[in-house]
């Protein structure tokens, strides 16, 4: 240390002066005095009494309690009625005795702390498979379901159940037209975990379909131990199987499907076999456009040209036969009746977007079947066909022969959807009593033909739902072959020849009813499946059934 060091005055501290070169933000200004320090603590609480405030006289201070002592202003006397009374809150009965649908579906329209945890059973397992594992699986079992033509409801419950069945009770599942995700949260102080998956491609596969739903029947069977490796090996399996109709089988049923569908309405020999031979023509010709990559709207008008081209060309050779029957036919094999019934399906449960992209894709094809269709009517009546819409199609009573022919129809359409065979009979027979239904109302009872298809859609969304809950399966393979023969197939032809013809309030009108008669399809068979679930056992108990939609809307 120097010398100028040493003879430097003593600090501020020690000598009690200031430097006015160093100032702190903390220094006292001159002239304020300094209280002494009191014994009071500084630290205060927003509880304290203020000074001054004095305490009323005879008060005296509560102890200190806990949650749960009883309050100082409690009387046994005068208390209210026990919040639980006395037989116990009712509890949610998630019983096996029902299918797994039923009570995942219940558990989905529960608030998440009301939900019962389930039982921690591990598969197979001594800790338990990892929980990304169990999403990607959840996921994949979901991508099939919603690829083949499931409603979105059915789709969430299926994923809730396999994840419930490892054991993650804190799982949301959410479903929309493309889009599956899932998201777990073990607990509130955890992070959740979610995983995506994206649908690109969908197909019309009811027997992969029906395999799928048994590996989730087995997953949410507790009696069924099914570790996660083995679930991956069996939904690999259920992957890799081939369709169980070959190529020509399908081209077969088309064409039969169409000759069927022209018997109905009114068609002979000539008309059955020219009806067959369009649409399986169309068909193939469908088949080559998806094998260049083009997609399904004109592959939609592609197939509905042939069928439309015979027709036009019977009338033109004078073929004593209608070419409207014809025309009509090939048309009831390409209506998407499947999709139109999914899309209602989705929007009377709640799921509005994804119900809302269905009914578009609708849409699109039912445009792809219009332009086919009018191209074809355009240049043949240029070319001097005599098609007379109101003439065309004399539909004569032949209710043996109409009978057969939606049997027919219903049959060939389950093998178009890749039904398995042990179920292709009850759907076949579920066809011939929806047709005999409609025709009772219709044509006996001189019903319109709205109210009639309503009533047959019904009882077909009835028996689809019964069968489905009797074999613990999808309603699906059950109820939509059962449809075909109430598609409106012939007032779709005749609002096409109406504005083939320049008749645009006609021919609008028409295809207003062939949507009135679609429409009342899709919701009779929705009411019916609803229908036997009022009456039927679910699981809730007391507490009922819980709407189907998130919010009450007001």
């Amino acid at each position: 240390m120097t010398d100028a060091e040493d003879r430097k005055p003593p600090s501020d501290e020690a000598s009690g002066t200031f430097d006015p070169e160093i100032t702190s933000e903390f220094a006292i200004p001159d002239g304020l005095a300094v209280p002494k320090a009191g014994g009071e603590s500084e630290t205060t609480s927003e509880f304290a009494v203020p000074a001054g405030l004095g305490a009323p006289p005879g008060a005296v201070a509560e102890p200190e309690g806990s949650a749960f002592s009883t309050p100082s202003t409690y009387h046994v006397q005068d208390a209210p009625p026990a919040f639980t009374p006395a037989t116990g809150v009712p509890a949610v009965s998630l019983t096996k005795n029902v299918p797994w649908q039923d009570r995942m579906r219940t558990m989905l329209r529960m608030p998440v702390a009301e939900r019962p945890a389930p039982e921690r059973v591990p598969k197979s397992e001594d800790e338990g498979p990892a929980v990304p594992r169990v999403l990607d699986l959840t996921l994949r079992i979901g991508e099939l379901l919603l690829a083949g033509g499931e409603g979105a409801e059915d789709v969430e419950a299926a994923m809730f159940a396999v994840c419930r069945s490892y054991g993650l009770d804190r799982c949301e599942p959410s479903v929309t037209f493309t889009l599956l995700s899932i998201s777990y949260q073990p607990s509130l102080v955890d992070h959740p975990v979610s995983a995506a998956r994206t649908v690109r491609r969908r197909g019309t596969d009811y027997t992969r379909l029906a395999a799928v739903f048994r590996l989730v029947n087995d997953l949410s069977d507790p009696e069924t131990h099914i570790s996660l490796e083995e679930a991956y090996r069996r939904l690999a399996e259920i992957r890799r199987n081939r369709h169980p109709y070959p190529t020509w089988v399908l081209t077969s049923a088309s064409g039969l499907l169409a000759g069927a569908a022209s018997v109905l309405v009114g068609g002979g020999v000539i008309v059955f076999v020219a009806a067959a031979v369009g649409a399986m023509l169309g068909d193939r010709l469908a088949w080559l456009c998806a094998g260049r990559g083009l997609p399904e709207f004109y592959q939609f008008t592609v197939a509905a040209m042939p069928p439309a081209a015979i027709g036009v060309a019977l009338n033109l050779a004078h073929v004593d036969a209608k070419a409207s029957a014809v025309i009509t036919g090939g048309l009831f094999a390409l209506l998407p009746g499947r999709a139109l019934v999914a899309g209602v399906q989705d929007g009377l449960t709640g799921f509005y977007i994804t119900a809302a992209a269905r009914l578009l894709e609708v849409m699109y094809f039912f445009v792809g079947i219009v332009v086919g269709v009018l191209i074809i009517l355009y240049f043949g009546v240029n070319l001097g066909a005599e098609l007379n819409p109101d003439t065309a199609l004399s539909v004569s009573e032949r209710p043996y022969w109409q009978i057969g022919a939606s049997m027919l129809l219903s049959l060939t359409f389950a093998v178009l959807l890749q039904q398995e065979r042990s179920t292709v009979l009850a759907v076949t027979l579920n066809g011939g009593v929806a047709w005999s239904v409609y025709g009772a109302m219709h044509y006996a009872g001189g019903l319109s033909p709205v109210a009639s298809t309503a009533a047959a859609a019904g009882l077909v969304g009835l028996f689809g739902q019964l069968l489905s809950r009797y074999r613990f399966a999808s309603a699906l393979p059950y109820t939509t072959a059962a449809i075909g023969p109430l598609l409106p197939g012939s007032a779709t032809y005749f609002g096409l020849l109406h504005i083939a013809q320049n008749e645009l309030d006609r021919g609008l009108a028409s295809l207003a009813t062939a949507a009135s008669l679609a429409m009342a399809i899709a919701i009779g068979v929705n009411l019916g499946s609803e229908i036997s679930r009022l009456f039927l056992r679910l699981p809730g108990g007391a507490a009922g059934r819980r709407a189907a939609k998130r919010t009450r809307g007001f």
